[in-house]
C-alpha cells in the first residue's frame, strides 16, 4: 500500500469528506516526514509546523460540526516562497538580504486555496526572484531533486523546492510560478506535473506593479504527483478578480471531469526539438517512448515540421524581454527595502542574479519593442500547428537534470550550444506566446533521471490539456517511480 504521503491529493480530499481520513492526521504524517527528510532536500525555506496543526485542528472540528467542506478541505500544500506569500509567514523571494522579511498580507492565490480547505505546512525555495532555471541562493543553497540518491543534481527553477517537495512526499499539493519554464523545468527534473495557464486565467496580485507579468507572460499554476490533482487544483485558483487587470472569467468547464475523456478524441503534434534546438538523444528516446505509448491507446500523433523563428532570434527576443523584468524588480528592492542588488548586496547574492540585473539593464526601448515582430512569428507557427492538432508536444529540457554546479550547455549531441539557461530550457519561447502548456513524466532514463515532456495547447484549452495529459499518464504510469514511495 502506498505511503499516506505519496497518495493523490484528490484521494485524500474524498477520504476526508468521508470521514476516513483525519486532517489532522495528514498533517501529522507529512510534518514527520518534512522534519526526516527537508534538511537532506532543502525543499523548504519555512515550515509552519504549529500553524498548520492548529488548522488541522479546525478542519476536524468543521467536519464535526457538519460545516460545508471545501474541496480541498484538510489537503497539505505548500507555496512558492516568491509571488504566493502568506500574512504572517516570511517571504524571502530567495534573497539572503529579506531573510527577516515577513509578509503583511495573504497572495489572492494562497487566499483562494486556503478558502478550499488546503492547509499551508511552509514556503519552498526558490532562486533569487525567480531568475534562472536551477533553485541555489545564498541564502538556502541547493534543491536536489530526489531521483539522484547522491543529492548532486539539481530540482531545476526556479519552483524546484515545490516540485521537489512533491516528489519527495513533504506535501500533497504545491504552487509554483513561471516566467520562463519555472512551472515546467522543476516539474520535468522531479517527475511531477505542472500547469502554465493560459495567461490571465489564473489572476496574479502582484504590488507594486500590476502589469510586471505581461512582458513575457508570466503565471501563477499548479504542480501535483498526479493530472487528477492538478486539474483539482486548477479548478480552485482560476477566476476573474479586479485586483490583476489582465485576469479573465473561469472558464465554464470541469477541469477534473475533462481527465476522464477518451484518449482517442485528440491529435498531437510531435517535435523532439522545435526543429531548432541541440536535444540529448536520451531525451529524445525517452519522450518518443512516450508519446508512441499513447499512440498505442489511441491518440493520433504526427511527426510535424515546426516553421518558427530560429533559434538566435528566440533567444534574443526572450532576453530582452526578460532580462529588464529582473531589473525592475531590483529597483523595487533598492526602493522598498534598499537592498543595492548591483553595489553593497552583491556579495550577499548569488552571481547569476547580479548578472541578469546587469543585462537588463542594458536594453534600450526599441530593442525592447522590436522583439514583438519575433514573438508574433513564433505566436504565428504555434498557431498554424494549433490549427490541425488538439496540442503540439515536445520535451521540456534538452538534457536529463543537470548538477548544482555544472555550467548550462555548450555543447549538445555534437551541435553548439550558448551556455545560457535558454540552451538547456525548451520551455520558454511559450511564454513569450501566452499559450497554456502542461509539463507530464515521460519517463525515466537508464540512469533513473526523469525526463518531462511539455503539451501546448490552445488558449483557454485547459481541459484538453488535462485530457491529454491523463492519456500519457494511464499509458505510462508514473506514481510507482517515485524513489521515497513504499518499496522504492
Amino acid at each position: 500500500m502506498t505511503d499516506i504521503q505519496f497518495q493523490s491529493a484528490t484521494a485524500l480530499a474524498g477520504a476526508v469528506r468521508r470521514g476516513e481520513r483525519s486532517p489532522v492526521d495528514l498533517v501529522d504524517a507529512y510534518l514527520d516526514r518534512i522534519a526526516d527528510r527537508n534538511e537532506e532536500l532543502n525543499a523548504y525555506v519555512t515550515v509552519l509546523e504549529d500553524e498548520a496543526r492548529e488548522r488541522a485542528r479546525e478542519a476536524e472540528q468543521a467536519i464535526e460540526e457538519g460545516a460545508d467542506l471545501g474541496p480541498l478541505h484538510g489537503v497539505p500544500i505548500a507555496i512558492k516562497d516568491l509571488h504566493q506569500p502568506k500574512a504572517g509567514v516570511p517571504n524571502t523571494k530567495g534573497l539572503k538580504p529579506l531573510a527577516d522579511n515577513v509578509a503583511t498580507e495573504t497572495a489572492l492565490v494562497v487566499e483562494r486555496l486556503e478558502a478550499a480547505g488546503a492547509i499551508v505546512l511552509g514556503t519552498t525555495n526558490t532562486p533569487e526572484l525567480g531568475h534562472t532555471m536551477r533553485t541555489d541562493n545564498e541564502l538556502l543553497g541547493p534543491t536536489p531533486t530526489p531521483f539522484d540518491p547522491e543529492g548532486e543534481r539539481n530540482a531545476g527553477g526556479s519552483s524546484g523546492g515545490s516540485a521537489a517537495a512533491l516528489a519527495d512526499g513533504l506535501c500533497a499539493l504545491a504552487t509554483g510560478s513561471d516566467m520562463g519554464g519555472s512551472l515546467r523545468n522543476p516539474a520535468a527534473c522531479c517527475h511531477v506535473v505542472s500547469v502554465k495557464p493560459t495567461y490571465g486565467l489564473v489572476p496574479h496580485d502582484d504590488r507594486p506593479d500590476a502589469f510586471s507579468s505581461h512582458t513575457p507572460f508570466g503565471v501563477l499554476g499548479p504542480m501535483a504527483r498526479t493530472v487528477d490533482d492538478v486539474a483539482l487544483m486548477l479548478s480552485v485558483m482560476v477566476g476573474k478578480d479586479d485586483v490583476d487587470p489582465f485576469s479573465v472569467p473561469a472558464p465554464d468547464v470541469d477541469y477534473q471531469a475533462a481527465t476522464d475523456r477518451p484518449a482517442d478524441e485528440y491529435s498531437l503534434a510531435f517535435t523532439p526539438d522545435l526543429d531548432t534546438f541541440p536535444v540529448a538523444e536520451s531525451v529524445r528516446a525517452v519522450c518518443r517512448d512516450a508519446v508512441d505509448a499513447v499512440a498505442d491507446a489511441g491518440v493520433s500523433v504526427a511527426d510535424i515540421t515546426f516553421g518558427g523563428p530560429d533559434k538566435g532570434d528566440l533567444t534574443y527576443a526572450y532576453g530582452t524581454t526578460a532580462a529588464p523584468q529582473f531589473a525592475r524588480g531590483a529597483r523595487i528592492l533598492k526602493r522598498e527595502h534598499g537592498i543595492d542588488v548591483t553595489g553593497a548586496a552583491a556579495d550577499d547574492l548569488s552571481p547569476s542574479f547580479v548578472s541578469t540585473v546587469t543585462m537588463g539593464q542594458g536594453y534600450d526601448t526599441d530593442e525592447y519593442l522590436d522583439t514583438n515582430t519575433i514573438r508574433t512569428e513564433l505566436y504565428d507557427a504555434v498557431e498554424a500547428v494549433l490549427a490541425d492538432h488538439d496540442a503540439l508536444v515536445m520535451p521540456a529540457l534538452a538534457t536529463p537534470p543537470l548538477t548544482h554546479d555544472e555550467p548550462y550547455p555548450t555543447e549538445i549531441e555534437g551541435e553548439s550550444a550558448g551556455g545560457l539557461p535558454m540552451d538547456w530550457g525548451l520551455t520558454w519561447p511559450f511564454n513569450m506566446t501566452g499559450h497554456p502548456v502542461m509539463s507530464v513524466p515521460a519517463g525515466l532514463t537508464d540512469d533513473g533521471l526523469p525526463i518531462g515532456l511539455q503539451l501546448v495547447g490552445s488558449r483557454y484549452a485547459e481541459d484538453d490539456l488535462l485530457a491529454i495529459a491523463a492519456a500519457f499518464e494511464e499509458a505510462n504510469p508514473w506514481a510507482d517511480d517515485y524513489p521515497g514511495a513504499r518499496g522504492n
